[in-house]
């Protein structure tokens, strides 16, 4: 396994912004509307809904908005209606980059996440221009110190339940599932004691890219950031890896 693709894996190590909270909340809420919609508001009977709750919690997110978001979306014809789409392209550098979209409007969304591409040194690509470089894989984080136990028994526990693969460094613990096998290894560990900080099917790049370049480096942070800050922007994916040495430059 290469590693894993998101842009949020890069910015594990940097503080979050309150500032943006509310946005996080806009997002999440946006998933939890369109789990409900598609699969119903149980969330034992839809896996998608029990997902995007558990990270609303994850990230904060008080209940009274989950339930609300919830409603939404078993609300029939009242539900907001967005589409799901995935766009993809290239950052500086030709970096492999793509996004998955949420929007109620497919050609406002086009045009503005073109412009953030050739605004920040990128560009957008055609449908498939990059989703080759990708696995779509289960993926489970856990912080190091939250698991009392040795690399060791952490990797037999992991294989055990289930998992593809297990990666330990930088006080975080990655596993990756095949799609169909992440309920099972997520309910097998969680029986363990293990809690999960990230939990979700991502995409994960076959390859990566390390970026040594500082200014090539700036350049990608100032896109992603950009990208992500979108409100239609659900996920960020990409197959670089930036040096601790390089983002501590960047600050």
């Amino acid at each position: 396994m290469a590693g894993h693709s998101k842009w949020a894996n890069i910015k594990h190590r940097k503080s979050k912004q309150d500032a943006i909270k509310g946005k996080i909340f806009t997002k999440l809420a946006r998933e939890i509307i369109v789990a409900a919609k598609q699969g119903g508001g149980d969330p034992d009977a839809n896996f998608r809904l029990r997902i995007a709750i558990e990270k609303a919690k994850a990230n904060n997110m008080p209940n009274e908005n989950i339930n609300r978001a919830i409603q939404k979306g078993i609300g029939g014809n009242e539900a907001e209606n967005y589409e799901e789409i995935v766009y993809e392209g290239y950052g500086p550098g030709g970096v492999a980059i793509t996004l998955k979209i949420m929007t109620d409007n497919r050609n406002r969304t086009a045009g503005e996440i073109r412009h953030l591409f050739s605004k920040n040194g990128g560009n957008m690509g055609e449908t498939g221009c990059v989703s080759w470089m990708f696995d779509r894989k289960g993926y489970l984080a856990v912080d190091r110190e939250s698991v009392d136990l040795t690399e060791d028994e952490i990797l037999l526990l992991g294989l055990e339940a289930g998992a593809e693969d297990i990666k330990i460094e930088d006080n975080l613990i990655e596993i990756y599932t095949q799609p169909e096998d992440f309920e099972k290894v997520k309910t097998n560990l969680e029986e363990q004691g293990f809690k999960f900080s990230e939990a979700e099917i991502d995409l994960v790049p076959q390859n990566t890219v390390t970026v040594t370049d500082l200014e090539q480096a700036k350049k990608l942070v100032k896109l992603m950031d950009a990208l992500e800050e979108h409100d239609d922007v659900q996920d960020v994916f990409s197959n670089f890896v930036i040096p601790d040495e390089i983002m501590e430059q960047i600050g």
